[in-house]
C-alpha cells in the first residue's frame, strides 16, 4: 500500500533530486573555496558531495546509480563548482556551507526516503535510506577536506535528516498526499537544522 501511494507522486517531486544535488554540490565547492583549492578541485568536491549519498544509496538498494544514469546530475555539480569558482569570496557568509547543507539535507531525507519507497523498500529501511542520502555526501567532504566527519561533531546534522526522513515516512504511512507529505517535512528538517544554526543548538555528548 506504501508503494503504491508513493507511485502517484507528482512528477515534481524528482526534480527535488537535481536541486538537492546542486545545493549539495555548492557545499562541497565552498568546502574547496575556503581552503582556496584549484577547479578541478572545486570540481571534484562538488561531485562527490553532490551524488555520494544518493550513490551510496542506489548502491545498497540494488537499483542503477542515478548519475550513471542521467548525465544532468554530473553536468550540474560541475556547473555549480564553475559558479562558485566564479564567485567573489567576499560575497560568501562566512556560514554559507551550513545553510546550503541546512537547505540538503531536508531535501534529500525526503528524496532518498520517497525514492526507497517506490522501489518497494520497507518503511524503516527507506527512512534509514533518506538519512544516508542526506548525509554521506557531507561525510566525504569533510574527510577530504580533513575536517572532522559530521558523524563526531555534537551539530544537529544527522538528526534533522532522521527528523525529515522519519516524519516523511509517518505521514505517507498515514496516506498524507506526497507533495504534502514532503513538503512538511522538509520544512521540519530544515527549521531544525537552521535552528541549530542560529542558536548554536547541539546533542549533549556522552560525559561518562
Amino acid at each position: 500500500m506504501i508503494t503504491q501511494a508513493v507511485q502517484i507522486a507528482p512528477a515534481m517531486i524528482s526534480w527535488l533530486d537535481l536541486f538537492g544535488t546542486a545545493v549539495f554540490a555548492a557545499s562541497g565547492a565552498l568546502a574547496a573555496a575556503q581552503r582556496q583549492q584549484t577547479l578541478v578541485t572545486f570540481s571534484f568536491f562538488a561531485l562527490v558531495t553532490g551524488v555520494g549519498g544518493g550513490t551510496v544509496r542506489d548502491l545498497l538498494i540494488g537499483t542503477p546509480v542515478f548519475w550513471i544514469q542521467d548525465w544532468r546530475f554530473a553536468a550540474t555539480c560541475l556547473i555549480t563548482a564553475g559558479l562558485v569558482w566564479v564567485t567573489p569570496r567576499n560575497l560568501w557568509n562566512a556560514r554559507a556551507l551550513d545553510w546550503f547543507d541546512a537547505v540538503g539535507i531536508a531535501i534529500y531525507a525526503v528524496f532518498g526516503t520517497w525514492k526507497s519507497l517506490t522501489l518497494g523498500v520497507p518503511l524503516l529501511p527507506a527512512m534509514m535510506m533518506g538519512v544516508m542520502t542526506a548525509c554521506v555526501g557531507g561525510i566525504i567532504r569533510d574527510v577530504l577536506a580533513g575536517e572532522p566527519s559530521i558523524l563526531l561533531k555534537p551539530e544537529i546534522y544527522v538528526t534533522a535528516a532522521a527528523l525529515a526522513s522519519g516524519l516523511f515516512g509517518l505521514f505517507i504511512y498515514l496516506s498524507m498526499p506526497v507533495l504534502a507529505a514532503a513538503g512538511m517535512s522538509a520544512l521540519a528538517g530544515f527549521a531544525l537544522h537552521a535552528m541549530a544554526i542560529w542558536k548554536g543548538w547541539a546533542i549533549p555528548a556522552y560525559r561518562g
